[in-house]
């Protein structure tokens, strides 16, 4: 099969999304697409497919039942920047190829990630690792937004001060925060985006790095549209049912009385709501 070229791909091809405040995603690359996925799956199902199945039709097939083999046929490489904070998130999905920015070799730039006041949060009580709703004062928020911003100033300060002194790179940068901004280029095939996209669109993940999955996802639909509506479809905007779950759910649609404790109705009514 010749080489995939995808118009809607190639329009944004090393175009810079910005995502917060001084970041951006870029495609550097892309290969394959659609067609691909279907060519490398009827490779295994045999040219009989062909007169049975439309493309769209075999993708969904394909998500739906978790064959998962024929989306790794599509790569992409982005050029990313993000602060360290999102990126030290971001690494924890091991199935890609980076190569990031060393602070050894270059002197980093005096860019550090400045929330917006309405992402000023209090500590949520319900979740450890999340933010509450509750709205923080418009002083307080104000305070907290300069306080940031003097610690990040004060510490490049400091950092530029070694650097003039010529003390090695790998030693000045030591104390710089995790709001400073570093780029890599991140390379992934489809299955696996899809899978990073499915935990870093979700609501329990943090605002910051959810931003960057939506430009990612937003990306990827130039090049694999058929896919990515299926990834929505199938994975993204679907619920996973435990066996007590869907015996209850098959209750309710018999009209009967479920076996639930109302901790239990509680979750299954957050899943399908």
């Amino acid at each position: 099969m010749a080489h995939c070229v995808v118009p809607e791909a190639e329009a944004v091809l090393d175009k810079a999304f910005p995502v917060l405040d001084k970041g951006f995603v870029r495609l550097v690359d892309y290969m394959g697409s659609d067609s691909r996925i279907v060519q490398s799956a009827r490779v295994s199902y045999g040219d009989g497919t062909k007169t049975v199945r439309e493309d769209q039709g075999l993708i969904n097939y394909l998500l739906r039942n978790e064959h998962t083999s024929p989306f790794e046929q599509v790569v992409f490489t982005f050029h990313v920047k993000l602060p360290i904070f999102v990126a030290r998130q971001w690494i924890r999905h091991r199935t890609a190829r980076l190569n990031e920015i060393s602070g050894r070799y270059s002197v980093m730039r005096n860019e550090f990630y400045v929330p917006a006041a309405e992402d000023i949060a209090f500590q949520s009580q319900n979740n450890k690792q999340g933010r509450s709703e509750e709205e923080v004062p418009a002083v307080l928020r104000e305070a907290v937004l300069q306080n940031l911003i003097d610690q990040q100033t004060a510490a490049y300060d400091s950092y530029e001060k070694l650097i003039g002194e010529n003390i090695a790179r790998e030693l000045s940068r030591i104390n710089l925060p995790l709001s400073l901004y570093t780029e890599w280029y991140w390379q992934i095939d489809l299955h696996n985006l899809f899978h990073f996209l499915k935990l870093r669109l979700d609501g329990h993940a943090q605002k910051e790095i959810r931003s960057y999955a939506e430009v990612l996802l937003m990306i990827a639909e130039k090049v694999c549209p058929y896919a990515c509506e299926a990834f929505r479809n199938h994975v993204l905007k679907s619920v996973k049912l435990s066996e007590k779950e869907k015996k209850a759910v098959k209750a309710l649609l018999a009209g009967e009385e479920p076996d639930l404790s109302e901790r239990e109705r509680t979750v299954l009514a957050e899943k399908v709501n």
